[in-house]
């Protein structure tokens, strides 16, 4: 293999464009219900799905002393993604005094510190899909202008600790994981990707050489993906939409024709769920978001004459709108992280 990649590579594409004006004008409208929905878990500590390795007969310790940033949404990746949503409604439409407020309290030196020395100790925690949600926060509050400079400045360590979690874990990472919840490699990698991007242009390239070399042992060679197998039942992800919308990034549009020769009804059609206080159920309400987020991203990506688009295109309406209503409002075991979702698939 000769550089970072012998069959995938970065050309250099800027990150994802500016949502349209129909996109940018229904933010502003769901801003303050979403800003309100974040604040409201960033802040409540329990109750707390705490993921913490006991070494011996120790106390353990509460939420807020191991993650004095992180500490609400009921887990930590959770936190992450509400704090990623009001960052990104900053950027895009307006949040409230109060919300600022939380994020100059969370994104301040002091806790990250206290969260970075904690991702120093346990490197496997949260990986990859809460690291990968870090550094999707970190990169959202480096395009966030003025108002965020403190918060990405002092994001940059907790990045660093990331991105050498990541790095030492991706060369030994012989094996893709298909899953369709936190465990996904190839939505671990989308998430990683535009940081490491960043940190690329600025002559750190070991990020984005590590991602786009297990991108490709993973998954360029893959041929005819059983998509019709999906969903499981408690998927938040799509393993085929995943795979789908990176690998058509990196190694072009001609290589969706060979992994998904169809597309299978089992991926256009959105899928039910029967109890939003069920914490696994309610996660596919996150899988018709992230779906309708992947076939977007899959549509725009594919040339504008191919009859893949409207197909693409169909998919990702109906998916929208059987998972925006429940992005706010309902039950914990969904209001406590859908709305990441819900502004991934709007924006990202």
């Amino acid at each position: 293999m000769s550089g970072p990649g012998a069959g995938i590579a970065w050309h250099g594409r800027p990150g994802p464009p500016r949502p349209d004006a129909g996109a940018l004008a229904l933010v502003a409208e769901l801003a303050p219900a979403y800003a309100a929905t974040a604040v409201e878990n960033v802040l409540r500590e329990f109750p707390n799905d705490l993921r913490y390795v006991l070494r011996g007969p120790e106390p353990v310790p509460m939420p807020r002393e191991l993650h004095p940033a992180f500490f609400g949404s009921f887990d930590w990746h959770s936190c992450v993604e509400m704090h990623w949503v009001l960052v990104r409604l900053h950027r895009l439409a307006s949040i409230p005094p109060e919300a600022l407020a939380v994020l100059d309290a969370h994104l301040a030196t002091e806790p990250l510190r206290v969260e970075t020395a904690f991702l120093a100790a346990n490197p496997g925690f949260s990986r990859p899909y809460g690291l990968g949600w870090a550094l999707m926060l970190a990169e959202e509050a480096a395009l966030a202008g003025d108002r965020a400079r403190d918060w990405a400045a002092a994001l940059r360590p907790l990045a660093a600790q990331v991105a050498a979690n990541l790095l030492a874990w991706l060369p030994k990472a012989t094996y893709p994981i298909r899953s369709g919840g936190h465990f996904n490699g190839a939505f671990g990698l989308r998430l990683a990707l535009p940081w490491a991007q960043r940190s690329a242009a600025g002559g750190d390239g070991a990020l984005l050489a590590e991602i786009l070399r297990a991108a490709e042992r993973w998954f360029l060679a893959d041929r005819d993906y059983p998509a019709a197998w999906e969903p499981s039942g408690a998927d938040f992800l799509s393993p085929a939409l995943c795979e789908a919308e990176l690998m058509v990034d990196l190694a072009g549009p001609g290589w969706l024709a060979a992994f998904l020769p169809q597309f299978p009804e089992t991926l256009l059609r959105p899928v039910t769920v029967t109890d939003d206080t069920d914490g696994q159920l309610a996660h596919l309400h996150g899988l018709n978001l992230s779906r309708a987020w992947a076939w977007r991203r899959l549509a725009a990506a594919l040339p504008a004459d191919d009859p893949r688009v409207p197909v693409a295109r169909d998919a990702a309406r109906r998916h929208a709108e059987a998972g925006m209503p429940h992005a706010t409002g309902g039950d914990y075991m969904v209001e406590h992280w859908l709305a990441a979702y819900a502004l991934l698939q709007l924006t990202g």
